[in-house]
């Protein structure tokens, strides 16, 4: 993942030291950003424009982490509100254009193609209904692989609270899809 030139310079920070700080992170951190916006958005130009977009927040507002360790933590929490804006937005913007449509796929090679799409939907859409802390932990655990522990360590939570919200989104995502 790389800033478009001109972009990154253009946004703050001059200090030496605290640019090549950012970049290490950066480069520890690039893909997490985009798997992030893509577990949201589910489509790979999007997620690459908010990636860019958050590390380019990111940088700006570099110089006001106090806890530097903390970077990834705080890029999976900027990209995700980044992501869920342009996911809003979209559907907002959908709405307005095609008014309150079900698109539906219809194309496909055979009745078990179309059965596996529509339960792949279903279980998006349920996921997408969860309430953002609940999402989150799923998306993070679930779909990105990351341990409780890890989950837990970039969210900032106690591995207690982020266990009892996975139960709870499983419960829901049981509930809804059987």
């Amino acid at each position: 993942m790389r800033l478009q030139a001109g972009r990154l310079e253009a946004a703050l920070p001059v200090d030496a030291d605290l640019e090549r700080e950012f970049e290490t992170q950066l480069v520890e951190s690039s893909r997490l950003a985009f798997r992030v916006a893509f577990a949201v958005l589910r489509h790979r130009q999007d997620a690459e424009d908010v990636a860019q977009e958050a590390f380019i927040k990111a940088y700006r507002h570099f110089h006001r982490l106090r806890d530097r360790r903390r970077f990834r933590p705080w890029l999976v929490r900027l990209t995700w509100r980044l992501a869920l804006d342009r996911q809003r937005g979209d559907r907002r913007r959908m709405v307005r254009e095609q008014g309150q449509s079900d698109v539906r796929e219809t194309a496909g090679n055979g009745q078990d193609a179309a059965d596996e799409r529509d339960r792949a939907a279903r279980l998006w859409r349920a996921i997408d209904a969860l309430p953002e802390k609940l999402r989150l932990v799923v998306v993070l655990v679930n779909i990105e692989g990351h341990d409780v522990a890890a989950a837990a360590e970039l969210l900032r939570l106690p591995t207690g609270t982020v266990k009892s919200r996975l139960f709870l989104a499983r419960q829901k995502l049981k509930e809804w899809l059987s």
